[in-house]
């Protein structure tokens, strides 16, 4: 049986990729901060955990972006460490230091400001008992959701099948890669129809993607969408989550 059919938003919402990326260290306060100078509607953000099993913003598992821990990865860490690391030294000559940012005062700062989408990054170098507890760690820190204005997405289905068990009815989003195509979306709608939704790469989106996912109810956001054509294509077609690293530039689109 499908989802009933939900209201959409007469636009499509614009949210920020890891902050305002271009303009300061993607997932630092300080990209979060200079987002929230424009009329965005969300932010998308990534969690990881660390050694010791707190869950951190940050989008990969290399540390590359850490002078001098270019080969090791953020597991490698316990959280105190990692407050001791540099997150901003790759970004531009001079820049103030940023530590990295925990879920917890990420959701304290921001979720009361705009919309989150927090993807929960759980890829198949992790053991799946850490998947677990990282889904479990999230959803604990967002707690009560009853307005939606917080989705958890991810590439591993599995943790979204898990996400559903440990937490019924929560907004989860199923992130696609550029080879699943619309018969996959078919199937996994029909198999798994607590999903909120799909969140597709630019490139994928097309009319029966939208016809497929609207019309049984669910959402649909994109990734990324930078340039004209992709935020046009995004806009023209009415998706519910254009996700950008140039914020500005989509409302400006969105709102011309």
């Amino acid at each position: 049986m499908n989802s009933p059919v939900k209201r959409f938003h007469s636009h499509s919402l614009i949210y920020a990729h890891r902050g305002a990326n271009k303009e300061a260290p993607e997932n630092t306060r300080s990209a979060f901060n200079r987002a929230l100078n424009y009329a965005i509607d969300g932010m998308e953000t990534d969690v990881q955990l660390s050694l010791d099993e707190v869950p951190v913003i940050w989008h990969d598992r290399f540390l590359d972006k850490v002078p001098g821990l270019e080969t090791r990865h953020i597991d490698d860490f316990n959280y105190s460490q990692l407050c001791a690391m540099d997150f901003a030294a790759h970004f531009s000559k001079g820049i103030s230091a940023e530590r990295i940012v925990c879920l917890q005062e990420f959701l304290d700062a921001y979720r009361s400001r705009c919309r989150l989408l927090l993807e929960i990054k759980n890829r198949d170098w992790e053991d799946r008992a850490r998947h677990k507890t990282k889904v479990r760690q999230t959803l604990d820190r967002v707690g009560d959701n009853r307005d939606e204005k917080i989705l958890v997405s991810s590439f591993n289905l599995d943790s979204l099948i898990y996400a559903n068990e440990y937490r019924p009815g929560f907004p989860l989003v199923y992130n696609f890669e550029t080879d699943q195509k619309l018969a996959e979306a078919r199937n996994v709608l029909q198999r798994y129809p607590f999903l909120h939704g799909l969140c597709l790469p630019i490139e994928s989106l097309d009319e029966l993607f939208v016809a497929l996912l609207h019309g049984k109810g669910k959402s649909i956001a994109v990734y990324t969408c930078n340039s004209d054509a992709e935020i046009n294509k995004a806009l023209h077609l009415g998706v519910d989550i254009l996700i950008s690293d140039l914020p500005q530039k989509a409302l400006n689109m969105r709102d011309a």
